[in-house]
């Protein structure tokens, strides 16, 4: 099969096109034909490897071959263990090697496709959806009438708050950038700050959950605009090919809220079947929808990773097999 190897860390074009052997299923898993995948920040830190990152991913050279995490596709061999799934359903979730024809997954991490979702629709959803997902309801604990600020409302994460926050029954303002502030609105924002013309930190409107997800701005700016027991929920920073990264704005933020009743936190997402069914539902009524981007073919994975870097993309960036 065609698959993305990564032998060695760099700027995206070290990634290459290569046949490769067909993926060993464990009993637990189950063989994915892959239709869609989508490219997220943890797979850009996997590839350009700044030392922060290396820890987990390889200190000299990547562990593992094989990347990609969210996918869509249609089941083609189960293990034994499995229990929900068969050969022929039409399934969205996560693998360990998803930029790739076939990929094997947990069935843990699987949920049905909605049959109105479109296979590259799908892709887009599981990383970035839960991410959004389990800061406003599992951390942040928004309740209806709250009022939730979403900074960075128009990138992967972002287009997927902003609809979650309102099927929440939140009041939703977004800030992005000119050319996103249509976008924002059309997904149900009830306020969109355009930071280039306005600072969102200056607003007269208190809140009561911040998502930061662009973490462009300190903690001492934020709380100017919360509530006194507002939470602050870390979603991601600025990307960069050296240094460390987001950690020093995260640092940032939980050092300079030490002492403060605004309480900030910052947590790893984990994709769950439940929580995948549950976002499935809400694909398949239309209260959510993956916002596409840019779509890249197999072959162009390294375009992809590397638009993901540049910090604008609108949406998701999905890749077709």
């Amino acid at each position: 099969m065609k698959a993305i190897v990564h032998e060695r860390y760099g700027r995206p074009e070290v990634l290459e096109l290569r046949e490769v052997d067909m993926p060993v299923i464990e009993d637990h898993q189950v063989l994915v034909r892959v239709h869609a995948s989508s490219v997220n920040p943890a797979e850009w830190y996997g590839v350009t490897g700044p030392f922060f990152s290396r820890p987990s991913s390889g200190l000299l050279k990547p562990n593992r071959k094989l990347l990609g995490a969210d996918l869509s596709g249609t089941v083609e061999v189960v293990g034994k263990d499995v229990k929900d799934c068969q050969p022929g359903d039409e399934v969205f979730g996560t693998s360990g090697g998803s930029w790739a024809e076939y990929a094997p997954a947990r069935e843990v991490r699987l949920a049905p496709k909605p049959a109105n979702v479109s296979f590259e629709e799908a892709a887009a959803v599981p990383v970035a959806a839960i991410t959004a997902l389990q800061a406003l309801r599992d951390h942040g604990r928004v309740q209806p009438g709250q009022k939730v600020l979403i900074n960075g409302a128009s990138g992967g994460v972002g287009t997927f708050a902003v609809q979650l926050a309102k099927s929440f029954g939140a009041d939703v303002t977004g800030v992005c950038s000119t050319g996103n502030v249509e976008l924002a609105r059309s997904l149900g924002a009830d306020r969109v700050v355009d930071y280039t013309r306005e600072d969102f930190t200056k607003l007269s409107d208190r809140y009561d959950l911040m998502l930061d997800i662009a973490g462009s701005r300190s903690f001492s700016e934020c709380r100017r605009v919360l509530t006194p027991e507002a939470k602050v929920m870390l979603v991601g920073g600025r990307m960069t090919y050296r240094g460390f990264g987001p950690l020093p704005h995260i640092a940032g933020m939980h050092l300079a809220s030490r002492g403060r009743s605004q309480r900030v936190k910052s947590y790893v997402a984990k994709i769950t079947k439940e929580d995948l069914v549950y976002l499935g539902g809400l694909l398949e009524t239309g209260k959510v929808k993956a916002v596409v981007d840019k779509r890249y073919a197999l072959s162009e994975t390294s375009e992809a990773l590397a638009y993901l870097g540049e910090g604008h993309a609108r949406g998701k960036i999905v890749i077709t097999m």
